[in-house]
C-alpha cells in the first residue's frame, strides 16, 4: 500500500494531508508531495496525518527529512495528529497539533480552501 496526498495552499499555512501507510515503499511519493508543497506554498506546512494508518521507521525518517527541507527554505513543518505507535513517535522538535482545526487556529487561518492539488487516487 502506498500513500495518497492532498495539498491546499492557504494564506496563513499550507496543509498537506496524507492517507494510507507511510512505509519505505511510499517515501519517494511522500518526498514528491513535499517537493510539490515547497514549490507552490509559503509559510508553515501543516502535515495532516490524521488519516494515516501508520508509518515505518523509514517513513518517520522521511517526515524528519521533510522538516529539514522546509527549514532550508525558511519554512516550518508542523504535524497534525499522527500515528499513535509509541514505538515510533514523531520526530523530535516538531510542533504537533491534535487536529486540523487547532492547527489552523494556531496560525489564525480561516477554514476557507485555497488552491488545491492532490494525487490521482485521493478519495476525500
Amino acid at each position: 500500500m502506498t500513500i495518497q496526498w492532498h495539498l491546499t495552499t492557504r494564506p496563513a499555512a499550507d496543509v498537506l494531508q496524507v492517507t494510507g501507510y507511510l512505509g519505505d515503499d511510499a517515501v519517494t511519493r511522500f518526498s514528491g508531495a513535499v517537493g510539490w508543497a515547497l514549490a507552490r506554498g509559503q509559510g508553515p506546512l501543516l502535515l495532516d496525518l490524521s488519516r494515516l494508518k501508520g508509518w515505518s521507521a523509514g517513513g518517520r525518517d522521511a517526515v524528519a527529512e521533510a522538516a529539514r527541507r522546509l527549514a532550508e527554505d525558511g519554512r516550518r513543518l508542523e504535524l497534525v495528529a499522527g500515528p499513535g505507535d509509541p514505538a515510533l513517535p514523531p520526530p523530535e522538535g516538531l510542533t504537533t497539533h491534535p487536529d486540523l482545526a487547532a492547527a489552523l487556529h494556531a496560525h489564525s487561518g480561516q477554514p476557507a480552501e485555497g488552491e488545491v492539488w492532490h494525487s490521482c487516487q485521493w478519495d476525500a
